[in-house]
């Protein structure tokens, strides 16, 4: 994360529409939903691509974005709203579904591979790099042979749900360290709680 006044695009990924508003695959803008409360105000449209937020967490100035597009086709809308706020890839933050995690583990990353998850592998072509920030949020697998293409575009189950607050609370405070007190002083404090 870089230092100085620049902008931080914050982006919580997620399918479109009611259909999918609570879909295991739409916990990035589920998190992003509870940092729009921290940071006050609406949601606007950006240029059709997207609808965004802007306000401060901390110290810094955040877009918060969510895609108007579907999820496997997020990197244009990304890129779109990251040139459009002059925001380097060092300064993108992607919160999204972590199939290989247990549900509700926060990890917090830079770069790596994408894991299978289309929209990671959207976002890295469409930006040119896998060097951007990622706040991987735990959904776990899918029980038996369920395909986890089926599994990511359910709802959560009602044990699951009672535990959502709180996973999205410490999803956008884990997002807020991040960008506060930079990579590796945010993965030791929320690394270590599970």
């Amino acid at each position: 994360m870089s230092e100085g006044p620049g902008t931080v695009v914050i982006v919580g990924l997620g399918n479109p529409g009611p259909r999918y508003a609570a879909n295991r695959h739409n916990v990035g803008a589920m998190v992003l939903d509870e940092l729009g409360d921290r940071v006050g105000g609406k949601f606007k449209a950006h240029k059709g691509l997207a609808d965004v937020l802007e306000g401060r967490l901390g110290t810094r100035r955040v877009v918060l974005m969510k895609p108007r597009s579907f999820m496997n086709v997020s990197g244009g809308p990304v890129a779109g709203v990251a040139k459009f706020f002059k925001a380097q890839p060092d300064d993108i933050v992607v919160i999204y579904d972590e199939l290989d995690l247990p549900f509700g583990t926060v990890r917090l990353k830079l770069g790596g591979g994408e894991n299978g998850h289309n929209g990671l592998r959207s976002i890295s072509k469409s930006l040119g790099t896998k060097e951007y920030h990622r706040v991987r949020v735990g959904i776990g697998r899918p029980p038996g042979r369920m395909d986890p293409a089926d599994f990511v575009l359910k709802d959560f189950s009602v044990v699951e749900r009672k535990e959502l607050p709180f996973v999205f609370d410490r999803a956008a405070d884990a997002t807020e360290a991040l960008i506060s007190n930079g990579l590796e002083a945010a993965q030791n404090t929320f690394h270590a709680l599970s």
